[in-house]
């Protein structure tokens, strides 16, 4: 189906891809890196990151499709472990110079390079010599990272800090925790330590790069009161102060929302913050806010004597067993009668989408950059090497015509970075949950030949970009 849209992106909107390095590159134990804390936890029942996409083999090959599609930008991370194996000190030249290779050729091309610093890929040796994002050491460590970065890649204008800090909270196999500890309590005091490590990455790329654009990228899940009453209309509201205002007003404002704070303290797992801690989150104001929007989520009341549930993710598109986490005294997730679902059982709401973004703009008032937004699912590739992924257009023709209806409310969006740009190791789901515009011929269990190939949507978005958002 052929939309016609208004025009209503500006003639420098930058329309994009997105992708992150663990997920894409493989390599990941050679040319010098070492392993991340996300590759050593990742599912064992997929494939393992050690080829991946074979982008770390296949780079120019990749741009150039890039280029093919149009793509005005390209969001992608940089492994801290392929820039200092061991954490800190000595730089790996191979990884520096890889990285250097890839930002010249996308100059070259005219596609913008967008920087996730962070992406979950901590350092393994970090997290066993002092536990990583528990310890405040782990901040010197991020901002003698952050330095290289700022040196060595000086002409990249666009940087993402750190990458979905709020669902590092849920996700056990993105972190990592000390079983002595109560798992709540280190979870709100890692937040606030790398809380201050994103402040640190602001403050430096402030004095290294003044005219660089710097801000975080957030997953971002709007709530919705599952009825009518009152309860669940509270409920929807302190869903959302304690799966996102917590981490944007820390970001944007410096400070805890009062509500969060009560409620740490009576619970008695609020952070230690130190004197100085405030006026340094205070100070770093980001440039812009990087969103990563793939659902919505409906909530209810719950009373304080219900059953506390950790999130459980379907992993494979046919476990009908998908369980909401909770926060027993105040919410409840649960699914949405009214609206579609991904065969991973995500909510598809592209009005949530519109929704989300007058919320944020009006709370903060500063740009935003669509960092991530895209469906998982099963594609099959024909016997004549077609995949026909008509699914994922629709997806994001009707998200794209709802991010149109943002910017005329309007919300300042700098640009659309959609995952993803070509198929990657998903971290729960591994290569059986795909998302990008190209196919990748491999699958968990076979590595196949790796070739790429153009699905349908690579050349609907194809489309898109040439008419800058009018044929949808």
């Amino acid at each position: 189906m052929s939309v016609q849209a208004p025009h209503l992106f500006s003639s420098d909107f930058l329309w994009g891809a997105a992708t992150a390095a663990y997920q894409i590159e493989g390599a990941h134990l050679k040319h010098g890196k070492t392993l991340s804390v996300v590759e050593k936890n990742m599912n064992k029942n997929y494939a393992d990151p050690s080829i991946a996409s074979g982008h770390y083999q296949y780079w120019e090959k990749d741009i150039a499709l890039m280029k093919e599609l149009g793509l005005k930008a390209y969001r992608f991370s940089i492994s801290w472990p392929r820039i200092l194996p061991d954490g800190r000190g000595k730089i790996n030249q191979e990884g520096v110079d890889f990285y250097r290779k890839l930002i010249n050729k996308l100059k070259e091309y005219e596609i913008e390079p967008i920087v996730t610093i962070y992406h979950f890929d901590l350092p393994q040796c970090l997290q066993e010599e002092y536990g990583g994002w528990s310890s405040r050491k782990v901040i010197d460590d991020f901002e003698a990272y952050c330095q290289v970065l700022f040196t060595y890649f000086d002409d990249v204008n666009y940087w993402l800090t750190i990458n979905e800090q709020s669902n590092m909270f849920q996700l056990p196999y993105l972190m990592e925790f000390n079983p002595d500890i109560p798992l709540e309590k280190q979870k709100y005091e890692m937040n606030h330590i790398m809380t201050l490590a994103h402040a640190k990455a602001i403050h430096l790329c402030r004095t290294l790069l003044p005219n660089a654009k710097i801000g975080p990228a957030l997953g971002i899940i709007p709530n919705y009161p599952a009825s009518p009453k009152p309860e669940d209309t509270l409920a929807a509201r302190h869903a959302d102060e304690m799966r996102t205002y917590l981490f944007m007003d820390l970001y944007m404002k410096g400070e805890y929302r009062p509500f969060v704070w009560n409620y740490l303290v009576e619970n008695g797992i609020e952070p230690t913050v130190e004197p100085e801690d405030m006026t340094c989150i205070q100070s770093a104001k980001p440039d812009f806010i990087g969103i990563n929007y793939y659902q919505s989520r409906v909530v209810k009341f719950i009373p304080e004597d219900a059953d506390k549930k950790e999130l459980k993710l379907n992993y494979d598109g046919q476990d009908d067993d998908t369980q909401y986490d909770n926060t027993p005294g105040l919410f409840e997730g649960m699914t949405n009668p009214f609206t579609p679902k991904t065969r991973w059982d995500w909510e598809i709401d592209p009005i949530g989408f519109r929704y989300i973004l007058n919320e944020l703009y009006d709370r903060y008032q500063v740009p935003l950059m669509i960092t991530e937004n895209g469906l998982g699912t099963l594609d099959e590739l024909t016997a004549d090497k077609q995949i026909h992924d008509q699914e994922r257009i629709d997806f994001l023709r009707d998200h794209i015509w709802q991010l149109q209806l943002a910017i005329k409310d309007g919300v300042e969006v700098w640009g659309y970075m959609p995952w993803s740009f070509i198929d990657l190791l998903s971290t729960s789901s591994g290569f059986r949950k795909r998302y990008g515009f190209v196919y990748i011929d491999r699958d968990d269990k076979d590595i196949k030949t790796l070739e790429r190939i153009k699905k349908d949507s690579f050349f609907w978005y194809q489309k898109v970009i040439a008419s800058n958002g009018c044929q949808l």
